[in-house]
């Protein structure tokens, strides 16, 4: 990947707040303009600040206008964000505004926005990365997703430059999302974005029959969470539960079938997903990214109503690391079926 960066010094990245992933797909960005020598302010709301906040104490992080999307327990996601879309935009306005300021208290020279749709100036040089042309919406609403892609493109022309984080071409990992239709003049694929890609850690933990890796929004992540552990439990699997809570304190009581973590450094989550039997997980696109570099085989549970992960979890079933099941048909004889199938390699190689 190429990131042509200014030479000032001062560089802010900021993140969607909604689950880690935006969060997460930014590592290898950071690192990279900290080997540069430049200093890098990060800002982001939620599980998403409390992950840089693990990840990165030694950087000045701040509060970010939040989108606040209420998330639904059976409703479409997609339908959910069209009713939100008036308080979403005046959230992107509040952004607009809230970054002239920033660059004004903190001298700022450039602006990395992953999915944050205000955070331009004409001031400064803006890079915003997404790997969301399109939007997937449910049949009732079919007819919204050109309105919508005009929307998403408006944004990003404003922006100097776009970046997206995945492989032109047929052989893709996010198919029509970002390559279904013309990229705007200012766009780019750059290959994917994961936090592993330069972690060469060989630290080895105690292998697991399972490993439940939980991400994204309230509610569905704790439903998510108690769904898995209700059918694992008792079933003499050794399991691991990495719950995508950075910030949270609470304590879960380990037993001899199952650990629990709220989270985990990178190069122990490297090894235990890797030493896995069988990885279990929502199939988030910087999820996808990261099992793909790790070259690991996962079931995949997409989350109710989001269209986006079941069009992902479709798309990537063809490269034959994963296989996916519906979180409302799942049980326990077809998750044991799953985690008893023996784990391949990647076809698709991971640039």
């Amino acid at each position: 990947m190429s990131m042509q960066v200014l030479k000032e010094k001062k560089i802010l990245v900021a993140a969607l707040d909604w689950g880690i992933g935006h969060a997460t797909r930014c590592v290898p960005i950071i690192r990279r303009l900290q080997n540069r020598g430049y200093e890098v302010i990060l800002a982001s709301n939620g599980t998403a600040k409390d992950f840089f906040k693990n990840y990165f104490p030694e950087l000045l992080i701040i509060d970010k206008p939040a989108y606040n999307i209420s998330y639904p327990k059976n409703d479409s996601m997609v339908t959910a964000i069209v009713r939100q879309l008036p308080s979403i935009i005046k959230t992107i306005i509040k952004e607009h505004w809230w970054l002239k300021k920033i660059i004004s208290e903190y001298k700022i020279n450039e602006v990395i926005s992953d999915n944050c749709y205000g955070l331009w100036n004409k001031k400064i040089h803006s890079i915003f990365i997404t790997h969301q042309l399109m939007v997937k919406c449910p049949e009732k609403i079919k007819f919204l997703e050109p309105v919508i892609s005009r929307i998403i493109s408006f944004f990003i022309r404003r922006y100097d430059e776009c970046y997206i984080p995945d492989i032109a071409g047929c052989i893709n990992y996010s198919g029509d999302l970002s390559h279904r239709k013309k990229i705007p003049a200012n766009t780019k694929y750059i290959g994917p974005l994961s936090r592993f890609s330069e972690n060469k850690s060989d630290l080895e933990t105690e292998p697991f029959d399972v490993v439940v890796l939980l991400s994204g929004p309230e509610p569905q992540r704790t439903i998510f969470e108690n769904k898995c552990f209700k059918l694992l439990k008792g079933q003499n699997k050794k399991c691991c539960f990495i719950r995508g809570l950075p910030g949270n304190s609470e304590r879960k009581i380990n037993s001899e079938e199952i650990t629990w973590h709220n989270h985990l450094p990178d190069d122990e989550l490297k090894s235990v997903l890797r030493n896995a039997k069988k990885i279990v997980c929502r199939p988030g696109y910087s999820t996808i990214m990261d099992l793909a570099e790790l070259k690991v085989k996962a079931l995949l549970i997409p989350t109710p109503g989001q269209t986006e992960q079941e069009y992902l979890a479709t798309h990537n079933k063809e490269n034959e690391q994963f296989e996916i099941i519906s979180q409302k048909k799942i049980n326990l004889k077809d998750l044991i079926r799953e985690v008893n199938r023996p784990a391949v390699r990647m076809m698709v190689p991971f640039y």
